[in-house]
């Protein structure tokens, strides 16, 4: 008896106060990539996974648009995609959106792929840096790896294999039609109001059938750390936090003490070289940028009458090219960012070498060696010693004959905080 009664008011709590996680299961999941392939695309792509999972909701949606990226990152994104506990749906999205290169290998590694009308996906064939594609032995190695394993996750989600090879080998690319028909994806949906309704009761190998009819949408926005993260990976902006690292080093070794320059110096270089790692960069590049600072800081200390500023240009020129992909438009540098980056750079370390030989050659202002040249008065007489007003001061003089007071002079040498002066006729 006193376990009926026991068990009749379990059900009654369970019926009155329903479990969270009960009704966080139909809550569905929503992130949105539309950029290139980045480690804070992978970053972003995992917290929102584990939050998903965490809150044990009944999908997780990716609404993609890409031209691609970094092939490390996305194969920390199909990790991710292939070990969640949640159902995962890559939605190729809005119309005219694409999913190239590294976005085929994500969208083939959802539990649901769809695609918007008016969409694509395919052309994967991978390309390397330094503005080349990958060719030789080099090439089919990782041509290879790469359809290897996106046979394993195509056969593994029950895709079609043989058009994710050809789509890395040939980089054949179809529309959202044509993927349907050859089995890239299940479906097509106008939107994400009619994705839902066309993926609800579907059944999700191992992760049991979609209840997402009446689900809770959450959108999860991307954090400061991934913004962060995303904008450091930018090609253009670790360009310029090179340069800006470079700037600031260089003025707190020419002028010790100043502190700011330095700071800020070494935290633009230090950011800027994380993001290389990230982004794969040519190191040639790197060293030609180098290469190129150092002509610069030789024209200020050799008279090679800008030859060695020209040289500078030149390298810089040729490690800015160099520096990153020329193949991949999303990941290189763009010449709005280039081009006035190079002038200013180039302008600036010439003009300051320019300034600095001027003064190299110049007459000395100052000091003993400033007084040469210089015209003064006879205060007293000069036979052969006497006094001279020279730049407001007051001199000790000495001629080879006498002058009287009041006489104009002009400075011929200086010796032993003595001048040594002539009669100016």
């Amino acid at each position: 008896m006193k376990h009926k009664i026991l068990m009749i008011l379990l059900f009654i709590l369970c019926i009155g106060f329903p479990l969270k996680g009960d009704a966080d299961e139909k809550a569905i999941y929503i992130i949105k990539v539309s950029s290139a392939i980045s480690p804070a695309t992978a970053d972003f792509i995992q917290t929102g996974i584990v939050k998903a999972q965490k809150a044990h909701a009944a999908c997780f949606v990716i609404l993609l648009d890409t031209p691609g990226g970094l092939s490390e990152s996305m194969r920390d994104i199909v990790i991710n995609l292939l070990a969640s506990d949640v159902p995962v749906v890559v939605y190729v999205s809005p119309s005219g959106a694409r999913a190239a290169s590294a976005g085929v290998m994500i969208t083939m590694a959802a539990d649901i792929a769809a695609m918007a009308p008016g969409t694509n996906i395919g052309a994967a064939h991978p390309v390397g840096i330094g503005g080349k594609s990958i060719e030789g032995h080099i090439s089919d190695k990782v041509v290879n790896d790469m359809v290897a394993q996106a046979r394993s996750v195509a056969e593994k989600r029950g895709r079609n294999a043989d058009w994710v090879e050809k789509a890395i080998r040939e980089s054949v690319s179809v529309t959202e039609k044509e993927a349907l028909e050859k089995k890239v994806i299940e479906v097509i949906a106008d939107n994400l109001d009619d994705l839902i309704v066309k993926i609800h009761g579907r059944e999700v190998q191992g992760k049991g059938t979609l209840n997402v009819k009446d689900a809770e949408r959450i959108v999860i926005e991307e954090g400061i750390r991934t913004r962060i993260l995303k904008a450091i990976s930018d090609p253009n902006i670790a360009y310029i936090l090179m340069m800006i690292g470079f700037a600031g080093l260089y003025f707190e070794l020419s002028h010790p003490g100043a502190i700011f320059p330095g700071v800020v110096g070494g935290i633009a270089i230090i950011l800027a070289f994380y993001s290389f790692q990230n982004l794969e960069v040519n190191y040639a590049g790197i060293l030609l940028i180098v290469l190129a600072i150092i002509f610069f800081i030789m024209e200020m200390k050799v008279a090679s009458f800008g030859l060695l500023s020209m040289a500078g240009v030149v390298s810089l020129l040729l490690g800015s090219l160099m520096l990153f992909d020329r193949d991949n438009t999303e990941m290189r540098i763009s010449w709005q960012v280039l081009i006035p980056t190079l002038v200013l750079v180039s302008g600036f370390f010439a003009t300051v070498a320019a300034l600095v030989f001027k003064a190299q050659v110049s007459k000395p202002m100052t000091g003993e060696k400033g007084l040469v040249g210089e015209i003064g008065v006879v205060k007293r007489r000069i036979a052969p010693n006497g006094k001279v007003a020279v730049h407001g001061e007051i001199w000790q003089a000495t001629a080879d004959r006498e002058i009287e007071e009041g006489k104009r002079v002009r400075v011929v040498r200086v010796e032993n905080l003595v001048i040594v002066v002539e009669e100016m006729n």
